[in-house]
């Protein structure tokens, strides 16, 4: 254990939907503290109402006005939002869109400016979030418009179980096809080989490639963008040294187990990866946006309105993203501590040439 807590920031999503319940049940567990000083950005008076509703007072979050007060084993609150803020249990609202905008993009700040070391976020409405300052599809876009200049990082699914990551993610399914292309395959195959071995540790990771069209298009069959973009893409990298396999037929990849031989897999579209991913790791799935210079994890599920205010949320999810954003914290300081000893590195390069 390192000597030095995180700072976590934890943006409190939509204020209608089940954020509160799973943060405020996280930071139940004494263990957090142990690594780590949460800083919820959020309103205290909702922080409140939901402590009394859930019947979780034994639960103190501390108000301060900016992260630099948080120290120690406690658990902070940073208010931001006005006074007259209401909640509307499972309810999508104007104010809790804009509650939600207000709390990610005062932690964003904090955390491009270097006070916090991660951020863990709870789950927005995509659409009540909408405004003239958010344009954005969801966290992931944000994101990489303000740490990446809009260049594209990767949303990657985690769990004990199985990593799946996306090539296209929140997009119409009408347009995935024509938004492939060879170029952003091999984006993404690279992005995602870098954070397995800077985030994850893992020196000569192996990536499964899934292909787009059923039976990964039998030979040009059932589409050909597998042999137009998929497997040139795949060939490409494989001559760069990136160990990955494809394009493979989605269906009896999952169902056969085959996953379980590889570090991650790659996707072509959301639910292609997401639906088995769920499936597989509902409850303690976290989404990771890997190829950011910064670390956010988030829960693997949505605001999930219809349990609001019912105590019944399981809170497993966010605690694992905040154990990930840890766990990510140390590694990526491992690495670039690697990285930065040219004997260290030459032992890795042996090993890499030995395998």
């Amino acid at each position: 254990m390192e000597d030095k807590r995180m700072i976590i920031g934890i943006t409190h999503g939509d204020i209608n939907g089940i954020g509160y319940e799973v943060i405020l049940k996280t930071l139940l567990e004494n263990h957090i503290f142990e690594f780590c000083t949460p800083v919820v950005y959020g309103s205290p008076k909702v922080a409140s109402y939901y402590r009394k509703t859930l019947n979780l007072e034994q639960l103190s979050l501390n108000t301060i006005s900016h992260v630099g007060e948080a120290v120690g084993k406690k658990g902070y609150i940073i208010n931001c939002n006005s006074d007259d803020i209401k909640v509307d249990l499972g309810k999508s609202t104007e104010i809790a869109g804009v509650a939600s905008f207000q709390a990610l993009e005062a932690a964003t700040r904090d955390l491009a400016a270097g006070k916090l070391d991660a951020i863990v976020t709870a789950p927005i409405n995509k659409k009540n979030i909408q405004s003239s300052t958010f344009t954005f599809p969801g966290h992931t876009e944000y994101l990489e418009q303000t740490f990446n200049d809009g260049k594209q990082g990767l949303m990657l699914m985690v769990s004990d179980v199985v990593r799946v990551a996306v090539v296209t993610g929140h997009i119409p399914v009408s347009q995935i096809a024509t938004s492939l292309t060879q170029s952003l395959i091999e984006d993404k195959i690279r992005v995602l080989n870098h954070s397995l071995q800077e985030d994850f540790g893992i020196i000569r990771p192996r990536i499964a490639v899934l292909g787009l069209n059923p039976h990964a298009g039998d030979e040009g069959i059932i589409g050909n963008e597998e042999q137009k973009m998929i497997a040139p893409a795949i060939q490409k990298c494989i001559e760069e040294g990136i160990i990955c396999v494809g394009p493979l037929p989605a269906d009896g990849f999952f169902g056969a187990g085959s996953f379980t031989s590889y570090d991650a897999v790659l996707a072509m579209y959301h639910d292609q990866g997401l639906i088995p991913f769920k499936t597989l790791a509902m409850d303690e799935g976290v989404n990771f946006t890997a190829g950011l210079p910064v670390i956010r994890t988030s829960p693997g599920h949505g605001t999930a309105y219809a349990l609001a205010g019912q105590n019944t949320a399981s809170e497993a999810s966010f605690r694992h993203a905040m154990f990930l954003a840890y766990d990510i914290y140390k590694n990526r300081k491992a690495y670039n501590e690697m990285m930065a000893n040219p004997l260290k590195s030459s032992q890795v390069s042996k090993v890499n040439s030995i395998e």
